[in-house]
């Protein structure tokens, strides 16, 4: 197998006691660093979309939660534990459908619940935080690895959304599977859906595919159900913001879409994400919560109007939709692979 060498991208770095974070806003156009000291700025961060994509989202929210303990320690130092709460409940409600978010800050406050009070937390939590960062660089390697071995040669793929390094820490979900496929030389050409509003395939899947040298060809959402049908696509890999305990999946809205194309037309459909993306207290998908943003970015299209002004016209723009479980051929995790997930084997992963 050939080593990964199309992995150079990076959306978030630690750097002189900053998170700095690459704004996918401006992309492709502008490589602009926002730099975050604090849990505010993390938060606006997240909430306004400089980092996007469930997993680093996640690692955004720890170390967010590492400044809202070392902020509490310096202004509130004899009750920093239950200072630092309002940072958390600020970063909580940055994002409510990526459950990494979640999972993140609820790890970081079980450990500042840990440390002693009349102590300084910040080398504690900043150390904590660094290993959720560095956890999921190596959790992208290993589901990189599983699901490429499910891919066999000469395969197309089709992707939507952005799921590799612009959305983690590392190499990526989905796009790492891609990677890793591509590098072994299982996969002979790459396809990737625009994805309105936000154009993350074109702007950030594309961007980040160019630099590592892989080449992609782009389509609209639309032509997503012509593609498979021409023959071109084997599997549709998608990464996942929310995964119900019976494997329905949330992810970037157009998701179930190409799920139901991929159905029809015997195209396999592989899921790939982190085992903090599973949240098992939810039984099935019509629990998970659906953020809906601005009409606006339906009406528009890079700050220019595409809708008329006109009375009556509106915009429905949910963010996510929940592609079922019975629609996914398999799920890749860094734990191990689900193949037709259910209730009976989600729970066996966990194991």
């Amino acid at each position: 197998m050939v080593a990964i060498s199309h992995d150079t991208v990076r959306a978030l770095e630690w750097v002189d006691d900053t998170l700095r974070l690459l704004d996918q806003r401006l992309l492709p156009g502008q490589e602009v660093y926002v730099d975050c000291n604090d849990a505010s700025s993390v938060a606006t961060a997240i909430a306004d979309m400089v980092v996007r994509g469930a997993p680093a989202i996640g690692i955004a929210a720890a170390y967010g939660a590492a400044f809202a303990a070392r902020d509490a320690w310096r202004n509130h130092a004899e009750s920093w534990q239950k200072q630092m709460m309002q940072g958390l409940e600020e970063l909580r409600c940055s994002r409510p459908t990526a459950v990494n978010l979640a999972w993140a800050l609820q790890r970081m406050h079980k450990l500042a619940m840990t440390l002693p009070a009349a102590a300084d937390p910040w080398p504690q939590m900043l150390a904590e935080a660094h290993a959720v960062h560095e956890e999921d660089v190596a959790a992208n390697r290993r589901m990189g690895r599983s699901g490429a071995a499910l891919i066999h040669s000469g395969s197309g793929v089709l992707t939507h959304c952005n799921t590799g390094s612009l959305a983690t820490g590392g190499l990526g979900t989905a796009l790492g599977v891609i990677r890793t496929a591509w590098a072994d030389g299982r996969i002979s050409r790459v396809f990737a859906d625009e994805t309105r509003p936000w154009l993350q395939g074109s702007r950030l899947t594309a961007w980040e595919l160019a630099a590592d040298g892989i080449p992609v060809d782009l389509l609209v959402d639309g032509a997503g159900a012509a593609l498979m049908r021409s023959g071109a696509v084997d599997w549709v890999i998608v990464g996942a913001d929310r995964i119900a305990a019976n494997g329905d999946v949330a992810n970037k809205i157009g998701t179930y879409s190409a799920a139901l194309c991929a159905r029809q037309h015997g195209v396999r459909f592989m899921v790939v994400a982190p085992t903090s993306t599973i949240d098992m207290q939810l039984a099935d998908g019509e629990q998970i919560p659906i953020e809906s943003r601005g009409a606006e970015e339906v009406l528009a299209a890079g700050g220019q109007r595409v809708a008329p002004v006109a009375e009556g016209v509106g915009a429905w723009n949910p963010v996510f939709d929940v592609t079922p479980a019975e629609l996914v051929d398999v799920i890749v995790t860094e734990v191990g692979v689900v193949h037709g997930p259910d209730a009976e084997s989600m729970a066996r992963l966990f194991e």
